[in-house]
């Protein structure tokens, strides 16, 4: 299987792992060579405050290297207008920006985020394309109607709250992230809704990956795994007729290639066409781009044609 990145992308040397599966979620580890010198969006980037609503400034207070914001990252905190980001962006060490285009995503709570006692999440991917549009237009309450559009399609009340799932469906949510296993040196992942393909996230390095781990698996693409619609039961597999460990060692390997032949037709039926890549910003040799598609949206980080950074979700999942 090959990544499903914009055409002159380099992805040379990264391949896929074996498929993991929790109901409707079915994640494919990816990995390949670390791009040394960017820094981890836990440890090495923090919410520094809020402006005013829908403004937003994230420092990167460290030495480590240059921040590439992760794409749609929010912050929650109690007692506090939670935000989310439309794009992403370089900070240079020791530096702080502001995003004048950031979004509320709780529609009438006030008070504003601060450094103390902040956890961050990305967009579920169903709003993801809403967000991406929206990028450069300063208006705090942007992304409501599509928050409320959101959860009345999940039979909650149709307002502009978002932790009406990512908080309250936390405890659901956040089991995707002990059923899914991040493996040692991955730096990446497919990530497919029932046998949709829905996102592909790539990290510069493991240590990255490790630290968007959470909020990619449980709140980006788990709200719309848990929301699925259930389909007829799955078939019980029938025990392995075998009567030697070697034997089911093989037949183990059978089952996991058939797990793995499927999720590869999965993507070859995908109906992504990522299109072009329009540059938004640079940073020394880094380019962060945005990908133009009626079917595909994200951003994409490169050196040259070398992959470095990706966050790319389906338009409709």
């Amino acid at each position: 299987m090959n990544l499903p990145v914009p055409a002159g992308v380099d992805t040379t040397g990264y391949r896929l792992g074996p498929p993991q599966r929790a109901g409707a979620l079915t994640m494919v580890p990816v990995f390949g060579p670390a791009y040394p010198g960017v820094a981890p969006p836990r440890s090495g980037l923090k919410l520094s405050r809020v402006v005013t609503y829908g403004q937003v400034e994230l420092t990167n207070p460290g030495d480590t290297g240059v921040a590439i914001v992760p794409l749609h990252v929010g912050y929650i905190q109690d007692s506090a207008q939670n935000h989310a980001l439309c794009r992403s962006a370089f900070i240079a060490a020791g530096q702080t920006l502001r995003f004048d285009d950031a979004c509320c995503v709780q529609e009438s709570q006030g008070g504003y985020l601060s450094e103390r006692d902040q956890w961050f999440f990305i967009l579920p991917v169903e709003l993801r394309a809403a967000a991406l549009r929206l990028r450069g237009t300063s208006q705090y309450s942007k992304l409501w109607g599509d928050i409320a559009g959101f959860n009345a399609r999940h039979g909650l009340p149709a307002r502009g709250h978002l932790e009406q799932v990512l908080t309250r469906k936390r405890a659901v949510l956040t089991q995707y992230q002990s059923r899914l296993e991040l493996l040692d040196g991955q730096l990446g992942a497919l990530f497919f809704v029932g046998d949709r393909l829905a996102g592909l996230e790539i990290a510069p390095d493991p240590g990255y990956f490790a630290e968007v781990w959470m909020a990619l698996v449980c709140f980006a693409y788990g709200p719309a795994a848990w929301f699925a619609a259930p389909g007829p039961p799955a078939p019980v597999d029938a025990a392995f007729d075998v009567d030697s460990l070697d034997g089911l060692r093989t037949a183990l390997a059978a089952r996991r290639r058939s797990v793995a032949d499927e999720v590869a037709d999965w993507l070859a039926r995908a109906a992504w066409q990522p299109g072009d890549l329009v540059e938004e910003e640079r940073y020394l040799d880094l380019r962060l781009s945005t990908v133009v598609s009626d079917t595909v949206g994200g951003q994409v980080v490169t050196d040259g044609p070398r992959l470095v950074y990706a966050s790319l979700f389906a338009a409709t999942v």
